[in-house]
Order: structure tokens, then sequence, then C-alpha cells
């Protein structure tokens, strides 16, 4: 008997042939992409160095950004008040410019000044404050010990060397006699003053009065001090014509 042949079944093989033109095209984009990459790693490490806050600006903006819509619409919120006070003080500073500048006489006048306030040194500043408002030029506080009664030492704007001596007295103390003789001997002399001031928070005695005619002293009682301060009186110098220190402003 013949035994017929046995068919092997036919079984479909796979082929893994090598193909050129996709292994071209991966590599290729494969490339690409690892240059693209190193660029960008290039560029923020350029950044990094040259500019960290704008690095810095990026990671909290990043941060900010995953916090979610939450926290960025209460950011939104600060961030808008903030501009709005921000528009509202360059509108405040923009008036302030365009504002016509006040009189000198009318903001001095709004000025308020306790002179009994003061120390003995800030009535001496307080003093050359007021020289230095009035357009004197080189003010120097030289009072002190050795000062030889000169407290406060100016130029006037047409060259006129002022000496100031400053008695801060009470009311019930006037400045005598003897006060204007101590100056006098010493401010025309020895800080050769072209105009020589004493000027008080006080009075002055009759005899005093008389003393700083004689000699060219310009006293400066305690409501001509005030005229003075607010603008409404005039400079101690004014009352020395000629530029000989020859007058007086008390009233």
């Amino acid at each position: 008997m013949t035994v017929p042949p046995q068919r092997t079944p036919f079984v479909r093989r796979r082929r893994y042939g090598f193909d050129l033109r996709s292994t071209a095209l991966f590599f290729v984009l494969l490339a690409v992409l690892v240059s693209v990459l190193g660029l960008a790693a290039r560029v923020a490490a350029s950044t990094v160095e040259q500019r960290p806050a704008w690095v810095f600006v990026l990671v909290v903006t990043g941060v900010a950004g995953c916090l979610g819509l939450r926290r960025r619409m209460r950011v939104a919120g600060v961030a808008r008040r903030a501009a709005a006070a921000l528009d509202e003080a360059a509108r405040e500073a923009a008036e302030e410019l365009e504002a016509p500048a006040v009189p000198r006489q009318r903001a001095a006048a709004e000025a308020v000044v306790d002179y009994d306030a003061l120390t003995p040194e800030e009535f001496e500043e307080a003093i050359a404050a007021l020289c230095e408002r009035d357009g004197c030029s080189g003010v120097d506080v030289v009072g002190g010990a050795g000062d030889l009664g000169a407290d406060v030492v100016a130029a006037t704007s047409d060259g006129r060397r002022v000496v100031i001596q400053c008695k801060q007295y009470g009311a019930s103390h006037r400045v005598g006699s003897q006060d204007l003789q101590r100056f006098g001997g010493t401010c025309f002399s020895v800080h050769e003053a072209d105009i020589a001031v004493l000027v008080s928070t006080s009075d002055f005695t009759a005899p005093a009065m008389e003393y700083a005619g004689q000699c060219g002293i310009v006293y400066v009682d305690r409501e001509t001090l005030e005229a003075w301060t607010d603008g409404t009186g005039p400079r101690p110098w004014e009352a020395a014509p000629g530029g000989g220190g020859r007058g007086s402003l008390a009233r």
C-alpha cells in the first residue's frame, strides 16, 4: 500500500530587511532634535550668565503659573491695584509740578517757628537759615567758645559782610547796653563787619538802643524778628544804608 506523502504546512515568514531610507531619516531627525536641545541649553546657560534676573523672573512666572487659576486671579488683582496706585502717584506728581510756585513771603508766613523752644545752638542755626533764605551767600554758624561775639557770618547779594550775634533771652530779660558794648568792641574791628546785627528774642533797654545807634549796630527785637521770619518785615541788612551798618529795625 502506498502511503501518500505528508505536506508541510506553509508558514508565512516576516522579512526583516534593512531599509536604508528609513534609517537615514531617523538619524537625521535625531540629529536635529539633539541640535535643538543643545542650542536651547546653550541659550539658557548664556542667559543665566548674562541676565540672571531674567531667569529669576521666568522661574517666578512659571511657579506662579503652576499655582492655578485662583492664585493667578489674585496676583492679577494685586497687580491692578498696584498699577492704580502708581497711576495715582504719577498724577499727583504731575499736578505738583504744574502747580505755580508759592511766593517766598507767603511760604514764610505759613511757617511757624517757636524760637523759645529752640536751644541756643538751634537758634543760631535758625538765624543762619533766614539769611540763606533771603539771598545771602557764604552763610556760616561760628558761635561757640572764643567766638568774640560773632555767631553767624554771611555775605549779602551786593557783597557786604554781615556779622550777627544771637541773644536768646526770655521776655523778662531785655538786652542791655553791656551786651551791645561787648559786641560793638569786636564786630567791626575784629570781624570786619560791614553790617553788624544783634538779634534777640526779647526787647532792648533804652541805653542799649542808644549805644547801638551811636555805634551803627542794627538791633532786631522779638517783634521785628517775627516779621523778618514770616516775610512781612525787612531784612536786617536793609536797615544799613550805604553798607555802613547804621540803622535799626526794632520798632
